[in-house]
């Protein structure tokens, strides 16, 4: 029988192996969502679905090592895990086949599970074994070390890939080249975690007893499932749902997903490694307060900031991830029931993941799912201080503190469920995959005329005036003297248009710019979200009042565009920028090459690039510049056209410089040269960040 390595090598092997799986598993959540993020429409959901994907995986994960461990032979332990393995290797690379990519009707959130169940289903589903795994394994090689401390530097290992992803391989690598690079750091992690196997199971052979308890904490009380259950679900929730609230106001990349997951991270870290870093009384203490303080800024709403908002809304987050994982960590067992305390902390955060990304959109028709966990999370600081208090405790058993605290949420839940009510101006509200949607009847505040506005989050997609002569006005973001407006206003763009138009439109919102459409025209709008469908053709006329043959085609307009035959548009207008989430995938060369073959010789391409955050001038330039296209700005001021229009920016692009000097006049002085060319494998928001 070959010698077992001494026990400081297996304690690094043990160490290298948990690091790597952990850096592993991270790293593939971005940039797995960042990959299929433009099949899918560039949506906060998409994120959503890949966490809750990713953490079933994981749930199955720590359940398979659960039962793994416990059949009492390390060596066939070691033969089962090696099996698997083999077949995760065999399933590489991670690269998801373009057959995945959605046809326009599909459920977005079966294919995406279905897809990275596909992709990376099994190596991730062995990545989540190994912590719980290994550190069985662990406690059996080596005897006398704790094993909660490989806890700790996974979490690390996580931590450091979530924090390299957006700062280094996503600048310096193209999606493919991360997925070859990971694909092949897989394989090193399998053969070392092989190894692992075999040193455990020549060590279990030896009379050495594998029950010894290498923690100093005595396990006293039955496990406390119900509890452990609980404090890994409302982080998980909170996780997710501030995660939701952030991308809705900024973008749907992988910078925003990557600060809440880490501070996720980085409180189990500072929990687990030592109980310094978390003191019950404080933490309670402080949480509430940050937790009053959060509520009374999104009653307040809009008077702060978005930064000041989105840096309160993460430290939030971080105090409550503290308060919760440094609870788990005084209820931690003796290493002996090591898989099982895992296998319950990730079945909370499965259940916080299914609660937000499928029950929430179901039985909530807005973002209940936030101020539902901040209500949550007081109960527990209440339920937490009052367990710091002796008396409490012999008076109040924890089953009982823990069935009224369920109780609560559960009333609370079916109360916002049945009874919240939208205020009285709005007719309509709409909660699908790829949003929340309202339709308003306000007073137009500078016109003071009765308005009809379609709103999604916090932008206005569309307005219509309610008096009859206000009916074809044109609003908002197209006006006559915008960008989209002067270009669709003109009689005759082109000399050799004896027929009508073609106009295609990315963005249907309301359906404004159907008031440009003549008799003649045709016009087709591409737009992913059904709702926005239903809700332009039921609450506005614009469509119906168009003169033009109007066709409304659903699913993402890129991958419509990229299947259709060439449309030959006069004009196509992108209006898809406007929100404060931006689809990157709609500005990158790719999507660019199709937009270039639908539009004719003499066409225009009018992109909305108002955005309160991002500079989208040097990504649209750059586009013009490689694809040969001249380029325009066209600003607009608030109030102009009778008071009707809103601020913003468009840039026109042609190939005949005298088709944009028609409609625009002569050209002025270019201020902004800036160029940022983005393709699908390499684009980054933090270059146009303003």
């Amino acid at each position: 029988m070959l010698p077992a390595p001494v026990s400081g090598n297996r304690s690094l092997l043990f160490a290298i192996t948990v690091f790597t799986s952990a850096f592993l598993l991270f790293q593939v959540q971005p940039l797995l969502a960042k990959f299929i993020l433009p099949w899918f429409g560039g949506t906060p959901a998409v994120w959503t679905m890949c966490m809750l994907v990713f953490q079933l995986l994981l749930f199955g994960g720590y359940a398979y090592a659960h039962l793994l461990s416990s059949l009492k032979s390390v060596s066939r332990q070691a033969c089962i895990h090696a099996t698997l393995l083999a077949v995760a290797v065999f399933s590489l690379p991670i690269i998801p086949d373009v057959a995945w990519k959605p046809m326009g009707d599909e459920t977005p959130s079966l294919r995406i599970t279905l897809l990275l169940l596909a992709t990376v289903g099994m190596p991730y589903f062995l990545l989540s074994a190994t912590g719980p795994l290994l550190q069985q394994w662990f406690s059996r090689a080596c005897t006398g070390v704790s094993p909660y401390r490989l806890y700790a530097l996974s979490n690390i290992g996580s931590l450091l890939a979530l924090v390299s992803y957006p700062f280094l391989f996503e600048p310096m690598f193209s999606s493919t080249m991360q997925a070859g690079l990971w694909s092949a750091l897989f394989v090193v992690f399998a053969l070392s975690c092989l190894l692992c196997g075999w040193t455990t199971a020549i060590r279990s052979q030896s009379d050495l007893p594998t029950d010894t308890v290498t923690d100093s904490r005595q396990e006293e009380t039955a496990p406390s499932y119900a509890r452990w259950f609980i404090l890994a679900m409302l982080p998980s929730v909170m996780l997710l749902a501030t995660t939701n609230e952030v991308c809705m106001d900024i973008a749907v990349v992988p910078f925003l997903w990557i600060i809440p997951l880490t501070l996720y991270l980085l409180s189990f870290i500072l929990t687990f490694e030592s109980d310094r870093f978390y003191n019950r009384r404080i933490m309670t203490l402080i949480t509430t307060a940050s937790l009053v303080a959060t509520i009374l800024m999104m009653a307040v709403g809009t008077s702060f900031g978005v930064v000041l908002q989105i840096i309160a809304f993460f430290v939030n987050l971080f105090l409550i991830c503290m308060l919760c994982h440094g609870e788990l960590v005084q209820l931690k067992p003796n290493p002996r029931r090591l898989t099982s305390f895992y296998l319950t902390i990730s079945a909370g955060g499965a259940a916080g993941g299914l609660f937000v990304g499928l029950l929430a959109p179901m039985i909530f028709n807005s973002y209940c799912e936030l101020p539902l966990g901040i209500f949550s999370c007081l109960l527990i600081c209440a339920g937490t201080w009052l367990r710091s208090d002796p008396q409490f405790q012999k008076l109040v058993p924890p089953a009982t503190t823990l069935k009224f605290g369920a109780g609560l949420i559960l009333a609370m839940t079916l109360y916002m469920a049945l009874f919240t009510r939208p205020s009285s101006s709005t007719r309509v509200i709409e909660r699908n995959f790829y949003g929340v949607l309202r339709v308003d009847d306000v007073v137009e505040a500078a016109t003071q005329r009765l308005s009809r506005d379609m709103v999604h989050g916090r932008v206005v997609h569309g307005r219509q005036f309610l008096d009859e002569a206000g009916r074809r006005q044109p609003a908002t973001y197209y006006s006559l003297s915008s960008g989209a407006g002067r270009v669709l206003a003109q009689p005759k763009l082109h000399e050799n248009s004896a027929e009508g138009r073609r106009i295609g439109v990315v963005g249907l919102g309301a359906g404004t710019l159907a008031v440009y459409g003549r008799p003649g025209d045709q016009m087709r709008f591409y737009e992913i979200n059904p709702d926005v469908i239903d809700l332009a053709w039921e609450h506005f006329t614009f469509l119906e009042d168009c003169e033009a043959e109007v066709k409304v085609l659903p699913g993402d307009a890129r991958l419509v565009l990229e299947q259709e035959p060439n449309q030959q548009f006069d004009v196509l207008v992108l209006d898809a920028f406007s929100g404060d989430a931006i689809p990157v995938h709609l500005l990158t060369t790719e999507a660019m090459q199709i937009y270039s073959r639908h539009l004719s010789q003499d066409g225009v391409l009018a992109v909305h690039i108002s955005n309160s955050y991002f500079d989208l001038e040097p990504v649209v330039r750059a586009l013009g510049n490689e694809f040969g296209l001249s380029a325009r700005v066209q600003a607009c001021e608030r109030g102009v056209d009778g008071g009707v229009a809103l601020e913003s920016v468009w840039m026109l692009l042609c190939r005949e410089p005298a088709v944009l000097t028609k409609a625009l006049g002569p050209a002025g002085t270019t201020v902004n040269s800036r160029t940022v060319l983005w393709t699908d494998d390499r684009n980054n928001l933090l270059n146009v960040l303003r």
